[in-house]
């Protein structure tokens, strides 16, 4: 009886100071459809330097489609770790598609547009995007995959 009386106090002490916080299995779970990730938008009718979104959050294991949009008046070079780390699946200009085996080193944009990259998520981690020569006018930001 003693040991029971032991075992249920136990038991009871473990769930009354068993942590509060967030559990592993609150994290957002990856699904089988790809998501839209917010378009990034550099420059603008009014600023070569303007930007409309700085920082991204993703999760790990989930597929993306991300449109990357020009409308500044200058050519930008975007670059970002993250093509590296990710499993490419395709690059979508004008509606024609250059499928990947492999991550490209940079989109350039010579004129205003759109190019949408499709691409799966690998590892979790901080990734840096930006046009190299302008971010120092604030053409830079930061990619979390979680």
């Amino acid at each position: 009886m003693k040991l029971c009386r032991t075992l249920a106090f136990a038991a009871l002490a473990g769930f009354v100071l068993a942590p509060t916080g967030a559990r592993a299995d609150d994290a957002p779970k990856p699904s089988r459809a790809s998501k839209n990730l917010p378009e990034l938008i550099i420059g603008s009718a009014d600023s070569t330097y303007a930007v409309n979104q700085k920082d991204f959050e993703l999760i790990a294991g989930q597929g993306y489609r991300w449109k990357i949009t020009s409308k500044g008046g200058f050519e930008y070079k975007f670059v970002t770790d993250l093509f590296r780390n990710v499993w490419m699946d395709q690059i979508v200009i004008d509606d024609l598609e250059v499928h990947m085996d492999g991550g490209p080193a940079w989109l350039e944009f010579d004129d205003a547009g759109t190019i949408q990259v499709q691409f799966h998520t690998v590892r979790p981690g901080e990734y840096t995007w930006s046009v190299p020569d302008l971010a120092g006018k604030g053409l830079k930001g930061k990619i979390t995959i979680k």
